[in-house]
């Protein structure tokens, strides 16, 4: 078979495949008063002008692999395209039990970003940080991977290790980070009595069973006295939607907490349950950038049933469900099919919870001021923000403290 009809056959099966993608979403008529058939004329014929117009020989199958995974990145972080060998991968890699690092990894300007940090997990103890981006994985670029194909590289057997190039704001160049893998435990559910009769519940993961031990800890600190509840969902970003509305309905005896809708995807209102309801204390939730998913399902529930107020900075925007669509080549989509709204019908993925007390969060950069002297970039240590003064805790504090009991 010759290159030129290897081509051709290559070219028709992409625009194909991308009528099938354009399809599903927008859905495409016959007369194609949506553009859709223009779309994929242009498609195909991108294609073929790279493949005789190029300065060198392109490698097609190479090419082709890498439009569709923009193609499907383009979409949102939690949309892929996977390869047969990447899809055959992932099946494999998925069905094994191993080792994790303890970090919740997303898409952010194209490569994988670090949305929170489970304490006492293998990425703490190699210093990696809620912010962080990873450049590279074991020397392949996370721009070129979808997020699945991150995440089985990240998992692996307990004691191997991890080589991440890791790009941050207080660092000119990327620093190479080795993390060893080990299997990683949720942390326990905290609480503990402040000052002025407020009740302090820190959360780092709605994995199943959250819910029941936030609601253990909001009935001892009543035990205790506590007569308004803070609720620290800061860095958590790990766990399960339905934990997220369980954790919710703690607080709200009426009113809808979150609902799910796509495409084709029927509305599905989760509304909260009086019977599940526990307290009804003042609240005060506080979030930051590395509050993710379920979290954000508290925050925006709350706040938008005028429950409490939400204390800190803006949230990371996660939330939608998933369906992988077998390819006939063995490859796969994996595509959002619905998402999680707010109960004022904003999309948690695309707006994420903004609180009603903004208190940004206080990351600092550690980039010192070229004062002309030559000094060399500060130590790490150095370069860790000297002020430890909670303003986010402090905040939600004193809005407490303002609310009635």
């Amino acid at each position: 078979m010759s290159m030129k009809i290897k081509a051709a056959i290559l070219v028709t099966s992409f625009a194909v495949l991308l009528f099938v993608v354009v399809g599903s979403m927008g859905g495409v008529h016959a007369s194609s008063s949506d553009g859709s058939y223009r779309q994929l004329q242009v498609y195909s014929e991108v294609l073929s002008r790279v493949r005789t117009e190029y300065v060198e020989e392109p490698n097609i199958p190479k090419v082709t692999d890498g439009a569709l995974h923009g193609l499907l990145e383009s979409l949102d972080s939690n949309s892929s395209y996977l390869s047969a060998d990447a899809y055959k991968a992932f099946k494999a890699h998925r069905a094994e039990g191993k080792a994790d690092i303890g970090a919740v990894v997303s898409k952010r300007f194209g490569y994988a970003a670090v949305v929170a940090v489970l304490p006492g997990s293998p990425a703490e103890k190699a210093g990696i940080e809620a912010t962080d981006i990873f450049e590279s994985i074991e020397g392949r670029s996370t721009r070129e991977m979808s997020l699945p194909e991150i995440r089985n590289l990240i998992i692996g057997p307990p004691g191997s290790t991890l080589n991440v190039q890791v790009v941050r704001a207080r660092k000119a160049e990327p620093q190479k980070v080795v993390i060893t893998r080990d299997v990683v435990g949720i942390p326990p559910v905290t609480e503990k009595m402040m000052d002025n009769g407020i009740g302090y519940v820190k959360v780092e993961a709605l994995t199943k069973g959250k819910a029941q031990e936030i609601a253990s800890k909001i009935k001892s600190l009543e035990k205790s006295g506590a007569k308004k509840i803070l609720l620290d969902v800061r860095y958590c970003a790990e766990g399960d939607e339905n934990e997220g509305i369980a954790a919710a309905n703690l607080f709200l005896n009426h009113g809808t907490i979150t609902y799910l809708q796509g495409q084709k995807y029927p509305r599905q209102a989760f509304n909260a349950d009086p019977a599940k309801a526990i307290t009804n204390l003042p609240v005060a939730v506080l979030v930051n950038r590395g509050t993710s998913g379920p979290a954000e399902i508290v925050a925006g529930a709350i706040l938008e049933n005028a429950r409490g107020d939400v204390v800190g900075d803006k949230t990371f925007g996660d939330g939608s469900v998933q369906k992988t669509l077998e390819l006939p080549d063995g490859g796969a989509l994996i595509l959002s099919v619905a998402k999680y709204y707010s109960p004022s019908g904003k999309a948690i993925q695309d707006t994420a919870i903004t609180p009603n007390v903004v208190v940004a969060d206080a990351i600092d950069d550690g980039v010192s001021p070229d004062d002309g002297d030559g000094a060399a970039a500060p130590s790490d240590e150095d370069a860790k923000p000297k002020n430890t003064i909670d303003e986010q805790l402090n905040k939600a504090v004193e809005v407490l403290k303002s609310r009635a009991s």
